[in-house]
Order: C-alpha cells, then structure tokens, then sequence
C-alpha cells in the first residue's frame, strides 16, 4: 500500500506564510496578478491564472485520498494507529512527491489548518471561493481555521456580503500586504494600491468577521522616506485596527527589482540598527489591540511581539535595551543570530555562544575589515 502514494499528486505554489508552516497547501490560483512590486522576489516572469473550481476541487479530493492511506497505513502496519509517527516516516520517505510530503506533514501537526495558495486568492468569483472553500471544509471537517493570502485593493472592491459569504463558507483569516501606509512609499514600490483602499479592504475583512493579518516591511521607506513609512503605516493600521500585525524586515538581494535601484544610489538600504529603530518608532505611534507577530527570520528581534496594547512597553523596552548595547556587543548578536545561534536577546548572555561568536568575529575580521557584514548578508540571504 506505501507504494500507491507515489500515484498521488496535487499542484502546489512556490510559497505560503511562515504561520502556515504546517498546514495543507491547495492552489487556487497561479502566481499574482500584480507582480509589480519592486521589493517582491516571487513569481517574476510567471503568468496569473485563475484556476477553475473543479480543477482544485479534484485536488482538495486527491488529497484527501493521500491522508485516507496514510490513517489507514497507521492502523495496517502495526503502529496501533499512532498517526504522528506513519506520518513523519512518510514524509522522510517521500521527499520527491512534495504533495504527499505536504499531507504528511499536515496530519503530523494535527491536521487542523489549511491555506489556500497563490498570492491573491480573493480574486477568484466569488460563487467560486465559496464552492472550494465550502468543499474543503466539508471534506475535511477537522479543520478549525483556512486561511488565504489577498490583496487590499480586491478586498476593498469586494463587496461586504461577498466577504460574508465567504466567512459562512469557512474562511477564516487572509494575510494581507499592507507593506506601508505611506502613499509616497506605495508608489515608490509600485504596490499598486493607496493607503486609502488598504484602510476600506482591510476594514471590510474585519467587519465581515475575517480574521485579518496585515503584513508591514520595517526598512521599505530607505532612508529618505522613513518618516513618511512609519507615520503612514501607524495610521493606517490604527484605522483597521487588524488582528495581527506581521513584520518582514526589508532585505534586498540582485535579481529583485528594488536592486537596480539600490545600485544606482537612488534608494539607500538602512542598517539593520536603523530598521530597528524604525521599528520602535512605529510602536511608539499604535493605538491598536493587535497582535503584532515577529515570526520571520529576517527580523532581528523575535521577542519584540505580544497583544497590544499590553506588550507595548515591553516591546519598546526590548529595542532600547539592544540599541544600548556597545557596537562590539550588537554586532555579536547580530552575526548569532543570522548563524543560527542567538534565537532572543537574552541568549546573548550565554558566555559559551558569545564566546563561539566572538571567535567568528575575530576569524572573519582577520582577512577584512568590513568582511563581518558581507558574512551577516550572505547568511540573511539563506532565508529568502
């Protein structure tokens, strides 16, 4: 029987957010129909297309015939039904059939979530969302929470009983790229959206009863239109008032559009210090009972996160501790924490990591001055 899940596949997209790690993936549609952004590394050069709803209904069906082997693999293999663990050994199996990986790994973690790929799902018909949605929840009645990626300026031109047909159906969350609330900052980045359409989409969502995580870049004004990012972005978000708010350090590499730009001096990248600051500028001004998250490895400070307005001085207490640090001591958390041995602030404490880190820093600064920045880039680069 192991062998037939090689004859299983379902189409999956390149990417889904970091809070989605372990949830069953379905592709509703193909790439973004946008894909102008200038800081944006995915799907450049791919066409959108929407796909029909009985194309990813047959996929939502193959994959629950995928999870329908592996439960019943459990039961005929003498694991007495221990699913995590026909799971996991399915997955290390299966690493060349990334479906069959991705419903393993889903039914490891519990098998509660579920995120519909691409980038802008609410795009789709409406009748057609829910008729998908509505199939994935019936197939799969475990489910507590399915999630989808969309655009502020296809939520606002949704009309407010769309969205609540939507949330009957079984959406529960989209992930929104508020990205900035600044105008000058939005166009600059070619984001194709006004701060005004993000304050109507993404209040719509909530008044539907969505839940609604904005995601905002630390870093995308550069340092000529910081103040104008960060005053933008605390207003806007202290108008939707969204359930979480993400952040996503800004990190440039070749190859994004933003690059040619970057090199031809016309935006200048900030230090990570200065996006750090930036960032405690923009707590400084929320009003909001958000849940700001900082769950992605290319922001510095992981701990800077918590239900606002209760973490906000926690937070603020956070980013003034490591601005206060001596340059030598920031910059030693700086390189543990992109080699993956810092996870917070308070690991900078542990003599024996310092001491690991130290000894890099001393390695690296011996063939070049600056060659400690140039290692933190590459090493940030993993990760995108």
């Amino acid at each position: 029987m192991i062998q037939r899940l090689t004859d299983y596949s379902f189409e999956l997209g390149p990417i889904r957010p970091p809070s989605e790690a372990y949830s069953l993936l379905i592709r509703a549609t193909r790439n973004c129909p946008w894909n102008r952004c200038q800081f944006c590394p995915v799907y450049k050069g791919q066409k959108f297309e929407l796909r029909s709803a009985d194309d990813v209904i047959k996929d939502i069906e193959t994959a629950r015939a995928i999870a329908e082997e592996i439960r019943e693999l459990a039961w005929r293999t003498g694991y007495g039904g221990r699913l995590r663990d026909v799971a996991a050994t399915i997955y290390n199996r299966y690493q060349h059939n990334a479906s069959v990986c991705n419903v393993a790994l889903w039914l490891w973690a519990g098998g509660e979530f579920a995120f519909l790929q691409d980038a802008n799902t609410l795009i789709m018909r409406t009748a057609d969302l829910v008729k998908v949605v509505s199939f994935l929840k019936q197939t799969f009645s475990e489910l507590t929470r399915i999630t989808s990626y969309a655009r502020s300026k296809t939520a606002a031109k949704k009309s407010l009983e769309e969205l609540e047909q939507l949330k009957e159906a079984g959406l529960t969350r989209l992930h929104i790229g508020l990205e900035s609330g600044s105008n000058l900052v939005l166009n600059y980045m070619e984001k194709g959206v006004t701060a005004e359409e993000h304050i109507i989409g993404g209040s719509k969502v909530r008044q539907a009863g969505i839940s609604l995580c904005e995601y905002v870049i630390p870093g995308l004004g550069g340092r000529k239109m910081t103040t104008e990012h960060i005053s933008g972005t605390a207003m806007v978000l202290n108008e939707i008032n969204p359930d979480f708010i993400r952040l996503r350090s800004l990190h440039i590499r070749p190859g994004v559009p933003l690059w040619s730009k970057v090199e031809a001096g016309d935006f200048e990248l900030q230090t990570e210090d200065e996006v750090v600051e930036e960032i405690g500028s923009l707590i400084e001004k929320l009003e909001v009972t958000s849940e700001l998250k900082s769950d992605h490895i290319l922001n510095l400070l992981p701990e800077v996160e918590g239900k606002f307005p209760e973490a906000k001085p926690a937070c603020l207490a956070i980013i003034q501790r490591y601005l206060s640090l001596p340059p030598r001591e920031r910059l030693n958390f700086k390189l543990g924490r992109r080699a993956g041995y810092y996870e917070k602030l308070d690991d900078l404490y542990d003599a024996h990591k310092h001491q690991k880190v130290d000894e890099i820093i001393r390695h690296i600064s011996s063939e070049s001055d600056s060659s400690v920045d140039k290692v933190i880039i590459q090493l940030k680069e993993r990760f995108i």
